[in-house]
């Protein structure tokens, strides 16, 4: 951030010519940092979006990735704040080299997400996001779901394994969706599930499509054309293998509620 233009940013609103919530917009809109000659770092995304940055890891050098968390780190420390600092699809070998350098760095090696995690994690945002896996080998975007979900601050509930295939899996588990604030349905071959979940659930679901199946699957177009043409309307669909996408998703549909209710509790003040 430019010192100077930050300066006379405080300056117009101690003298009462900006006021606080208009420089606040203004703060919203630069705040980047330049990491070597390869990355410039969002450090206000959280107060554009309501969500820090978060490392692609896949294409990245192992320096390049420890580089950035490391200036993450530094700016978390110098404004005071105390929030993870993720990347995303990191496969084990990468990771043993990142921690050989970074001692604190977690590992969830089903998601491949590697993260400094805060020693007072804990779910700072109202609302239940669940996850539901039809089988096993959609687990590891699940749990990319999952893992992106709880490192943001909220409250997961897993369900896994149960597919269409033997249906009566999912029938009996009706009051895991039921109590379910957002659903995120993850599924392969033929990509049936999330219709099934959605025309049992009244919140909204989140369908990520997997790249498992044989042949004909095409590698998960199969199932986002299936999600895409669901009999049961209001079902967001993400890109193939995106859990990521789909537990930013759902967190902003939690926040932006709380967010109308607040309103809502203020216009009856």
């Amino acid at each position: 951030m430019d010192q100077e233009i930050l300066q006379k940013l405080l300056e117009a609103v101690a003298a009462g010519q900006t006021t606080p919530n208009e420089a606040l917009g203004k703060l919203k809109n630069f705040g980047f940092e330049t990491v070597g000659d390869f990355a410039k770092i969002d450090h206000h995304r959280s107060l554009r979006n309501g969500f820090p940055e978060v490392i692609w890891g896949a294409g990245k050098t192992p320096e390049q990735i420890v580089q950035i968390i490391e200036a993450m780190r530094c700016k978390n420390r110098e404004v005071g704040q105390d929030l993870p600092i993720m990347a995303t699809l990191i496969a084990p070998e990468i990771f043993t080299q990142l921690q050989a350098q970074l001692p604190q760095l977690q590992y969830y090696p089903m998601a491949q997400i590697c993260a400094l995690v805060p020693e007072n994690l804990e779910s700072k945002h109202p609302g239940l996001i669940t996850v539901i896996s039809a089988g096993t080998s959609d687990l590891p975007v699940a749990e990319q779901a999952a893992i992106t979900a709880e490192l943001s601050g909220f409250q997961v509930n897993r369900l896994w394994d149960v597919g269409v295939a033997g249906i009566h899996r999912l029938l009996t588990n009706s009051h895991v969706i039921a109590q379910a604030d957002v659903l995120i349905v993850v599924a392969g071959m033929e990509g049936a599930l999330p219709s099934v979940v959605g025309g049992l659930a009244d919140c909204p679901v989140i369908a990520v499509p997997t790249s498992v199946g044989y042949g004909a699957s095409f590698n998960g177009i199969a199932a986002l054309l299936t999600m895409l043409n669901s009999c049961a309307s209001g079902i967001g669909v993400m890109n193939i293998d995106n859990g990521f996408g789909a537990a930013i998703l759902a967190g902003q549909i939690l926040r932006t509620a709380h967010k109308l209710q607040n309103k809502s509790k203020n216009c009856y003040k």
